[in-house]
């Protein structure tokens, strides 16, 4: 589980330059959104090929044809071909009476048939002497397997509410510093144009001062 988050870490190496906790100006400014949707709508459709970071799709049973060929057609809806009981039937001389190549085909057919009973019948009692420990044991490692995936998804799940809370909360306390910040240079900017107001009309008086000077000066 480590080094898969490990890995997770590594390939985080984009920087978004936005605060979509934060910013809501498309909610209130519809205009601006409207604007937004019809610059998207010009964007180009995504690439066909995927991402280089999105793995080889996984192509299963490629060493195994028969359950290749299985797999295709229980994709394809198609249905289950009959179980071929030809080779299970005893069929005797089709002539009368049978010829000796005849009987020999149908008894070796006959011994065959036979020994496919005592391997089936050998295999049944294998299976009933070993097959309840076996089936404990591979169910026993199939519950394990199923307990990682299980823990691997809850760290998984704990880790995105945990990187989700503190982007919240990091982008939260950065909007508020960043609406503190528009809100001191609007001040600043307000106080500016009031002290440059305040020049103009200093420089009109002075010069009024001055005419006024100039005329009590000539008289």
């Amino acid at each position: 589980m480590a080094p898969f988050i490990d890995n997770l870490d590594a390939h985080r190496t984009e920087v978004f330059d936005s605060l979509p906790y934060y910013d809501n100006d498309l909610e209130q400014n519809q205009i601006l959104r409207e604007k937004v949707e019809r610059e998207l709508a010009r964007e180009p459709k995504p690439p066909q090929t995927l991402h280089p970071r999105v793995p080889p799709p996984i192509e299963l049973f490629k060493d195994k044809p028969g359950l290749a060929a299985e797999l295709a057609r229980v994709e394809a809806h198609q249905p289950l071909a009959p179980l071929d009981t030809i080779r299970y039937q005893l069929p005797a001389p089709t002539s009368t009476p049978g010829t000796d190549e005849e009987w020999q085909q149908a008894l070796k057919n006959a011994q065959s048939q036979l020994e496919h009973q005592r391997i089936r019948h050998t295999n049944l009692a294998l299976l009933q002497t070993y097959g309840p420990n076996a089936w404990r044991v591979h169910n026993y490692l199939l519950e394990a397997t199923a307990k990682q995936a299980e823990t691997a998804l809850e760290e998984l799940k704990q880790r995105t509410t945990d990187i989700n809370r503190e982007r919240k909360n990091s982008q939260t306390r950065i909007g508020n510093q960043l609406t503190s910040l528009e809100k001191k240079w609007t001040e600043l900017i307000s106080s500016i144009l009031q002290i440059e107001m305040a020049n103009v009309a200093l420089d009109a008086e002075v010069d009024r001062l001055n005419k006024k000077e100039a005329e009590l000066a000539s008289m």
